[in-house]
């Protein structure tokens, strides 16, 4: 949990420090009133202070806000220390258990320290203590008890209507177990937990896709060998009015991520009579669409791409850096509907692994195909 970063107690956003000035009497002059700036905790979303609860402004901005104790926090720790010996007595007979198993006699006094006994014994001090003190340790722990007679509901519950605005719904009842708040006025701000990063690796090559920094406060990860690096990304540009058995004209955009020039090739995808993939009829372009390796200094340069290069402008609609938008026609042949156009994408890719120092291998380049589906939504009707 943040020691400093607090969720609000009742819509669960985080809670930001607001500044404010207060009078209060000058230390020189008590009958004169000066300005102190203090602090207080106010939520932007459902606009829940600090001030609601009772909890009294802070001097500084960060620290120091009141908490809640909890009445059976001794409790709880007594069980968990419980819990602990437990886990160690336990751990301690599986260990004991595979070592009868494995070896005889000579790794047991290195594993459970008789050595060390030897030399308590040697010493005049006691060889019993960890013992005494585990069966103190579950003495003082007192079993629970079940309580037959429950207390009777107030008669306010019975005479008094029900103002919803200030009872606390199951959602805040729960982000607090702990208190079980059951009125709006004794919510109060819950320290925000963190989320731990973990790092993610691919199941066949075993590579790194995402893993974090190595400074705990960063909260930026490193990405590496992600699709959306290496594969061409395809977007609608404009979606016409779509009319069934009507050809219309879309225009589609390709971007290249990776900094080699990608040639791609679209290519019709079969449709099974069982299993329809899409609904329409789609005619796409019959040459190689290639595009530009990508630049990030691109954006600052005043040329053109689209002059240097020879396009059909039936095929290309424009060109520039490393993103080039082209043209599709699509026939919709089912009315009610959503209209679906499949086809696949056919592009080099080039390994861009880092080799040895020492291996100077050229990069491999390996043709991947994909199947894209396109929603284009619906078809508009006549009337």
């Amino acid at each position: 949990m943040c020691a400093n970063c607090f969720d609000c107690p009742s819509c669960m956003h985080t809670l930001s420090t607001r500044a404010t000035s207060i009078q209060i009497p000058s230390p020189d002059d008590p009958k004169k009133n000066v300005p102190k700036k203090v602090y207080y905790l106010a939520c932007g979303f459902c606009r829940w202070t600090s001030r609601d609860v009772g909890i009294p402004d802070q001097t500084v901005a960060s620290g120091g806000w009141q908490e809640q104790e909890n009445l059976h926090s001794k409790r709880i720790n007594n069980l968990l220390e419980n819990y602990r010996v437990l886990a160690q007595r336990e751990k301690l007979e599986k260990e004991r258990k595979k070592l009868s198993q494995r070896c005889g006699y000579q790794y047991f006094s290195d594993k459970y320290g008789i050595s060390a006994v030897v030399a308590r014994k040697l010493a005049g001090l006691s060889t019993t203590g960890s013992k005494d003190e585990e069966s103190k340790e579950s003495e003082e722990l007192m079993p629970a008890e079940a309580f037959e007679n429950v207390d009777p509901l107030p008669e306010e519950y019975l005479t008094q209507p029900v103002n919803l605005a200030k009872v606390c719904n199951i959602n805040q009842r729960l982000m607090q177990p702990e208190f079980q708040p059951t009125c709006t006025d004794q919510l109060f701000p819950r320290h925000k937990h963190l989320l731990v990063k973990r790092s993610q690796r691919c199941k066949e090559c075993e590579h790194n896709l995402s893993k974090p920094e190595y400074n705990p406060s960063s909260i930026k990860f490193k990405i590496q060998l992600a699709a959306i690096y290496h594969i061409p990304e395809v977007r609608l540009k404009t979606i016409p009015v779509l009319k069934l058995n009507e050809e219309c004209k879309i225009e589609v955009t390709l971007c290249n991520p990776t900094p080699y020039p990608a040639h791609v090739t679209l290519l019709p995808c079969e449709n099974t009579e069982e299993e329809p993939l899409f609904n329409s009829k789609v005619v796409l372009p019959s040459t190689q669409l290639v595009v530009t390796a990508r630049d990030d200094t691109a954006e600052f340069d005043d040329l053109n791409d689209a002059q240097s290069a020879k396009d059909d402008p039936k095929v290309i609609s424009f060109r520039k850096s490393n993103k080039i938008g082209f043209y599709i026609n699509v026939t919709p042949l089912k009315e009610k509907e959503n209209v679906v156009v499949a086809f696949q994408l056919k592009h080099d890719f080039v390994n861009m692994v880092l080799q040895l120092q020492g291996d100077h291998r050229e990069s491999q380049v390996v043709w991947l195909n994909h199947v894209l589906f396109l929603d284009l939504g619906p078809i508009q009707s006549n009337v």
